[in-house]
């Protein structure tokens, strides 16, 4: 089936349409729903009464935006009209609540007289936190803009206008650093003098380039200050008139370092482009088809040619899914009366900026067939990069702040930890032994220091002050890695081949030669970097160790368990995965160690479980599994857990509630555990959960991980002498950052 049929089927699906409102609250009993209306609404009604500010306190006004459009400028389709535009309004309010968790009321006005306009949407004010305005034809979306900000004390935001500015003019700092040149002397040709590219060229000046050397051309030829003057020019481009002779597109282009398509496809030839300055930046949006496209761009000259377009098929996207979202999250955030110049420029300086950044895995992931590091191929992050909302918002939020255009005033850090919050469990629950990690960083030997997602990690536990990574492996390779990832930064590294070898070998030859280990076996057992690593811990020389990348677990695992073993009060180390939901977290265990656990090691498991769920600043709640509730069955399988349970309740040292056996749903529903087994031990769901073997527990998180939709950060090694973790194979750099910082917490709390 075409595009366009399968579009129609997505559209007509029931429900039909994208988009429909939920409630926040709830609404189950009586009490509930008098509460949400009438008659226990009327008090909010009297506290906004007395202060209109309390209805961003008691109504989702501070997160709603009003998506509003007449239909007039449909892009690719034209004038469609308020009926036909809906579904790109719709559209509009997914990529909002994608994004930036923002919710949307889109609103399709049958008016094409500006003043209507201008009055219906001005009388919605106490409705919304912001208003986008979409696709409106222009001039008259000028003047619709000018006037409702005038009149409105919230962000009116006209994304045709402002997006493309944004987004063109981050990637205008970055293609202008790549090619060496300065923005001052950055001759400009535009090629479409409509609403985009007349906002652009403003927003290019607010920048830092020279309004007298943009040279705008519409369909007509180049703006020149005779048509001006002739009345050929309306108000807006007229301010782009140059005193230069006629001509078209091609004379705006000659000698221009920069060109800036926003008109229509296939304008633009090679010859244009080889008429222009060395290393010329080529930025061509008409869509679907641009001005010229990338391939005959590129293959133009021999210097570098760097190019973006609207589309997602070539490098360099100019995508307005990289601001909206995000400028209105920051702006709604600190309750903006406006979207100023400051918070625009701080969104470009910042979208600019992470663009330089290492990119996650999971975005190299989504974009598998495209360079993702800073250069000519990549000058903007991808719409996928979670990063995008913390480092967009917050910078508008500031520069909301710095330049008075802010009701309410934000801290940086706790804000970003609220984003973060807003992207799931996960990312609030790591944060906080990030928290932990960065106010004493430890030394963490990395063992498998050559790998590419190690390097990256490295690199990212030293930006962020989680750790102070110590690379095991060839310094040359490791040097030469880091120069072709682009990261600038000078790791230290340890090659076993080079390092304390000699002192190393005797160590591990005095600790294993009664379990059959020669000194020329130590010697060459020493020359492996787990094997190193393990013994840089159990010497003192690091703080911890991560391993296991690049091998099967097992095999991972015993290096460090014959050097570093478990702590002294310790039989048995354990696995630990913390899995998080959309609003709870558990940790289960064992998933990775103990293959068939008795009840002490299931017991020793529970309080290994316990002590990583406080890492994390949970209070634990243990239950212990099995396929039975409180002696239901009993056989020797169901026994284990139950014994375990009541080891843990009678050891005065058990400082956490703990209850078992039972099934996995008893433990986790709270109906279950306050009707049906009112008498249990857990007065609240359980949020530690112990599986009876190494079988249940592998099979157990990768079902809540595949089809529960859990985020799982793991597994964490308990009971170990000394800091150690061990990696899954499929592991990203994000799981990589994310052990580092826990091996640290483990290091300052063994202090």
């Amino acid at each position: 089936m075409s595009l366009e049929g399968d579009s129609l089927d997505y559209h007509e699906d029931d429900p039909p349409g994208k988009i429909a409102v939920e409630t926040t609250k709830p609404t189950n009993t009586q009490r509930e729903l008098s509460l949400a209306y009438s008659p226990g609404v009327a008090g909010p009604c009297r506290a906004i009464d007395e202060d209109p500010d309390d209805s961003y306190r008691y109504t989702a006004r501070g997160n709603l935006v009003g998506v509003v459009s007449n239909g007039s400028a449909v892009l690719g389709l034209g004038d469609i009209g308020p009926e036909a535009s809906k579904p790109v309004m719709e559209g509009k309010g997914v990529l909002f609540k994608r994004f930036a968790d923002i919710d949307v009321f889109d609103l399709e006005l049958e008016h094409d007289d500006t003043d209507a306009f201008v009055e219906s949407v001005a009388g919605m004010g106490p409705t919304f936190g912001g208003i986008n305005l979409e696709d409106i034809t222009a001039p008259e979306c000028f003047t619709i803009e000018r006037r409702l900000r005038e009149r409105m004390d919230i962000p009116v935001f006209h994304d045709d206008q402002h997006g493309t500015a944004i987004i063109t003019g981050a990637a205008l700092l970055n293609a202008a650093e790549i090619a060496g040149k300065d923005l001052e002397k950055l001759e400009v040709a535009f090629a479409g003098a409509g609403a985009a590219a007349v906002a652009t060229a403003r927003f290019y000046v607010s920048l830092g380039v020279r309004r007298d050397n943009i040279t705008m051309a519409d369909i007509d030829g180049i703006l020149t200050t005779e048509r001006a003057e002739s009345g050929d020019l309306d108000p807006h481009s007229r301010e782009f008139a140059r005193d230069v002779p006629a001509g078209g597109v091609a004379e705006a282009m000659a000698g221009a370092d920069v060109f800036v398509g926003l008109s229509a496809g296939g304008i633009v030839s090679q010859e244009m482009v080889r008429s222009m300055a060395d290393d010329p930046i080529i930025f061509a949006m008409a869509n679907p088809d641009p001005e010229i496209d990338y391939e005959t761009a590129k293959s133009a000259r021999d210097d570098t040619v760097i190019m973006a377009t609207g589309r997602s098929d070539y490098p360099n996207q100019v995508n307005n899914v990289l601001g909206f979202p995000f400028i209105f999250r920051g702006a709604l955030d600190v309750r903006a009366t406006e979207i100023n110049e400051p918070m625009k420029v701080a969104a470009a300086e910042a979208l600019a900026a992470l663009a330089r950044e290492d990119v996650p895995d999971s975005v190299r992931e989504a974009y598998g067939d495209q360079p993702l590091q800073f250069g000519p191929e990549y000058i903007l992050p991808k719409p996928m990069d979670p990063r995008v909302l913390f480092e967009l918002a917050p910078a508008v939020a500031e520069a909301a702040m710095e330049s008075g255009a802010a009701r309410v005033a934000l801290e940086r850090e706790p804000y970003v930890e609220e984003l973060e919050a807003r992207l799931g469990k996960s990312r609030e629950m790591t944060r906080i032994v990030r928290n932990k990690a960065k106010s004493d960083p430890r030394r963490i030997a990395l063992a498998e220091g050559h790998n590419e997602k190690i390097i990256r990690a490295a690199y990212q536990l030293e930006e962020r002050g989680l750790a102070e990574p110590v690379l095991i492996g060839d310094e040359a390779e490791i040097d030469r890695t880091a120069a072709n990832l682009g990261l600038a930064f000078d790791p230290e590294v340890v090659d076993p081949a080079e390092g304390a070898t000699d002192e190393y070998a005797e160590a591990l030859y005095e600790q294993r030669r009664r379990k059959g280990v020669t000194r020329r076996e130590a010697a060459d057992l020493v020359r492996d970097s787990n094997y190193f690593a393990s013994v840089m811990v159990q010497q003192g020389a690091v703080d911890g160790m991560l391993t296991g990348l690049t091998n099967h677990y097992p095999s991972a695992l015993r290096p460090p368990l014959q050097v570093i073993g478990t702590a002294d009060d310790v039989a048995h180390a354990a696995g630990v995965y913390m899995l998080t939901f959309k609003n709870r977290v558990v940790f289960l265990a064992d998933a990775t160690v103990n293959q068939d656990p008795d009840a002490e090691t299931l017991a020793e498991v529970t309080r290994h479980a316990a002590a990583i769920a406080r890492r994390f600043d949970v209070e634990p709640r243990a239950a212990l599994l099995s396929y039975s509730d409180f002696g239901s069955v009993d056989n020797e399988g169901t026994r284990k857990p139950r014994r375990a349970a009541r080891q843990l309740r009678d050891d005065p040292a058990t400082d956490f509630p703990v209850d078992g056996e039972m099934q996995a749903d008893t433990a986790v529903v709270e109906d279950l555990l306050e009707g049906t087994y009112e008498f249990s031990e857990l007065e609240e769901p359980a949020n530690v959960l112990v599986l009876p073997n190494l079988e249940a527990g592998n099979i157990a998180y990768k079902l809540l991980q595949r089809l529960g939709g859990a985020e799982a950060v793991g597994p964490m090694l308990a009971g170990m002498d000394r800091p150690v973790h061990v990696l899954q194979r499929e592991d990203d750099v994000r799981d990589i950052v994310n052990l580092a910082a826990v091996a640290t917490v483990d290091a300052q709390e063994a202090e």
